[in-house]
């Protein structure tokens, strides 16, 4: 056997060398088939890697143990948020507050932990999702964090005012939540982007747990604002004499007084009018962190889409009469509330006012909706169907609390539609309902389709007509024949396309050259068409930018009827007489969170198609 040096013959698999190679041999040789990942066998399909199944595999393990830990503890949570509100024996408001500050706590350990274990490797290249975690959103949730500390300090207020019969723990649960929600903006500005790749097991637990504990901090919320506006709802049937259909009121005043009387009477009002953007700041966490636990471990490519603007030119028409509509809401609702349950008249006459404003601005949000659609189906572009946690996270839950609307829609209905007597306002909430059902159902084609495509991609015409080069001294439109002759010319930003690469410049000036000499009546022709087919594209968009402007502002105005007491469900009377007074309660109460978060909701998406537009 002869040893490998000088006499031996190479391998069969092995590449000669830099001197043996000659001029025939390619620079890089390729591997054989057989070796290579992606091999498929006589069968045709991809040959299985053993490490990659037993990678795969603890992970979905892992997903599952996680999601299934995080269930329990939400199911917990909500039989404790039952008990105190049903006034079960045994469990009180201190039970609840302690296992709600109990569960933040530990998130307040796992955060404080990543963050550290981040910091220490801060130098290390981290991968990112940079559809997750946008500037705007983190804002957002940053006015909502401070309105939710500012209603904390009202808590503390509230609890020195009645500290002689309160427990302690509700003095420390709004100490704890403060510093949690302090410690989970910045938490969430500085990782909400992050694709774990390393303890991957152990952090599926910690962010599975902040999602959930997020979610039963806004359950706890929505249950204490529900309380609030059934116990206000139930004095008004008091006094309009419907005290037959009224059961007791939920009253949880302390048994004690407070001194001084007029500032605890003060911040125990204010704290209910927090609760709507403390409400939107908990699901909002919850959603972002979710977003977060979805990427543990995934594998994202090296494309990063472009980065999106606020751009605020061209849309004055739809920021105008946004900004009417949300005028004319605040409106409404300051005149709903001063006359609603005053008395029979006053109450019907406030109620019919609501509707006619609601019909005429969802009809409004209706039409809008369909002009973009009608633009998008003349529009030949493709939909980008890649993954995205974030993307299809927008999309589920557009459609998921757009039920909670349509739930109450279909009650109302129903009990319109079964009903013995038929009040005078029954006529305005039967076009209403439909319209709260026919514009959501628009509005989310419109959302959907916005955000699967593209941000800011233009077509071969017009990006044909942005190269410009110089000729005799002349400015003079490249022809898209000299643009395919460049490599991967139809895949290059616009940016790129208006300096064409120096290998490709001589080919170029010439073809402009030939073509001068040929046939310039075909050039002028062919830019004509391209500087139509740009203005065309640029009204388009200027369109879809308004409709966005527009329904942004009229989302933020039906926000903020339901999150501030205008709730029509609970003061028409006719849904209570045909389903009885506590099952429409419950179903409102259960449906309402939801239909106000979904309007939040799309005004955020609709913020985020406008600048991707």
């Amino acid at each position: 056997m002869m040893p490998e040096g000088q006499g031996a013959p190479a391998s069969p698999l092995e590449a000669p060398s830099d001197s043996e190679r000659g001029s025939s041999w390619p620079a890089a040789r390729p591997p054989p088939p057989f070796l290579t990942p992606g091999f498929r066998g006589s069968s045709g399909s991809p040959a299985p890697r053993r490490g990659a199944v037993r990678e795969s595999f603890p992970q979905k393990l892992a997903e599952a143990l996680s999601s299934q830990y995080a269930l329990n503890v939400f199911v917990a949570g909500l039989l404790f948020l039952l008990a105190w509100a049903v006034h079960a024996s045994g469990v009180g408001k201190r039970d609840l507050l302690c296992f709600l500050t109990a569960l933040m706590l530990l998130q307040l350990l796992w955060m404080l932990w990543y963050v550290r274990r981040s910091s220490a490797h801060r130098r290390l290249i981290r991968l990112k999702d940079t559809y997750a975690g946008a500037r705007w959103l983190r804002g957002s949730i940053t006015l909502f964090a401070v309105i939710t500390i500012i209603l904390g300090c009202l808590k503390i207020g509230y609890f020195i005012g009645f500290s002689e019969c309160l427990s302690a723990t509700e003095g420390v649960f709004p100490v704890t939540h403060a510093v949690h929600t302090l410690l989970q903006v910045y938490f969430l500005w500085g990782h909400s982007k992050d694709i774990i790749q390393s303890f991957k097991t152990l952090e599926r637990f910690g962010v599975i747990h902040s999602v959930f504990t997020n979610l039963l901090l806004w359950a706890n919320s929505v249950l204490n604002e529900s309380k609030h506006q059934l116990n206000e709802h139930k004095e008004r049937l008091i006094t309009l004499g419907f005290g037959n259909i009224t059961i007791v009121l939920d009253d949880h005043t302390p048994p004690c007084n407070c001194t001084p009387p007029t500032l605890c009477l003060a911040i125990s009002h204010g704290m209910y009018y927090l609760y709507p953007f403390n409400i939107e700041y908990q699901i909002l966490a919850s959603t972002m962190l979710y977003v977060l636990w979805k990427n543990i471990g995934r594998k994202v490519d090296s494309h990063q889409h472009r980065k999106m603007q606020f751009r605020s030119h061209g849309v004055l028409l739809g920021s105008v009469l946004g900004l009417t509509v949300l005028a004319t809401t605040i409106g409404v609702v300051v005149v709903y509330l001063i006359q609603i349950g005053r008395s029979k008249t006053k109450s019907e006459a406030a109620l019919i006012m609501f509707y006619l404003y609601a019909i005429i601005l969802l009809m409004l949000m209706g039409v809008a909706g369909l002009v973009g659609i009608r633009i998008y189906r003349l529009d030949e572009q493709s939909l980008d169907e890649s993954k995205n946690p974030a993307r299809k996270l927008d999309a589920d839950l557009l459609v998921g609390t757009a039920s909670g609307s349509w739930f109450i829609s279909w009650g109302s209905i129903l009990a319109i539609l079964c009903a013995e007597s038929h009040p005078p306002y029954t006529w305005y909430n039967l076009p209403y309902s439909i319209l709260a059902i026919v514009e959501k159902y628009i509005q989310n084609l419109f959302i959907i389709e916005s955000i699967h495509r593209e941000p800011g991609k233009l077509s071969e015409d017009i990006r044909t007509l942005r190269v410009v080069t110089v000729y005799n001294g002349n400015a003079t439109s490249l022809p898209s024949s000299c643009l395919k002759n460049g490599p991967m010319a139809g895949d290059m930003a616009p940016q790129a396309l208006e300096m064409l690469p120096a290998a490709n410049g001589n080919t170029c000036l010439r073809e402009v050259g030939e073509k001068e000499k040929e046939d310039k009546s075909w050039e002028r022709a062919q830019g004509s068409a391209c500087h139509s087919c740009f203005l065309q594209d640029n009204a388009q968009r200027r369109v879809l930018r308004n409709i966005a402007a527009f329904l942004f502002l009229c989302n933020i105005s039906l926000w903020i009827p339901p999150a501030f007491g205008c709730r029509p469900e609970y003061d028409n009377g006719l849904e209570e007489i045909v389903f009885g007074f506590e099952p429409w309660i419950i179903v409102v109460n259960l449906a309402m969170p939801f239909s106000i978060f979904y309007r939040m909701h799309a005004a955020a998406s609709l913020f985020e198609v406008y600048c991707k537009i």
